[in-house]
């Protein structure tokens, strides 16, 4: 054999097992993305059981209004499975958006009791004017996200 069909051959050799190693690759690719694609699921699973829990103990006087108007509105945020068309969950929205002010945890406790009190009265205020439309969002939740 001529140096030319070693060379050759030794090319063809490197492509094959480039090709080979590609093959190999694109599998680890593919099992990686099914891989993301059932965490996702899973977790998708699991925040809509949480938001159902929140929901049923919202309705039952478990939680606080506003507290689990706010809870199921991160969870809600942070879940993309599908949803049923006749979802309405606005007003947990209008909710977190009328008590993001409001400071929690140590801010809470570090404010004043005249302040503590003026947002206890806004929080009251939104419970009393929105609690018709957060019960019928938290029953439309118990019944489930999806069909």
């Amino acid at each position: 054999m001529t140096s030319f069909n070693w060379l050759a051959l030794a090319g063809v050799i490197i492509i094959i097992a480039l090709a080979v190693y590609a093959v190999v690759l694109w599998r680890k690719v593919l099992a990686r993305k099914a891989e993301q694609r059932a965490m996702a699921t899973e977790r998708n699973q699991r925040l809509a059981r949480d938001i159902i829990i929140l929901a049923n103990s919202l309705l039952e006087g478990q939680l606080p209004v506003i507290e689990g108007s706010i809870r199921i509105k991160v969870l809600l945020d942070n879940y993309y499975g599908p949803r049923r068309a006749d979802l309405d969950v606005s007003v947990f929205e209008r909710i977190y958006d009328a008590t993001a002010h409001i400071p929690t945890h140590q801010g809470w406790k570090d404010l004043s009791k005249a302040e503590r009190q003026l947002h206890e009265q806004q929080m009251e205020v939104l419970e009393r004017d929105h609690h018709e439309a957060i019960t019928r969002a938290a029953k439309n939740i118990s019944r489930g996200l999806t069909n």
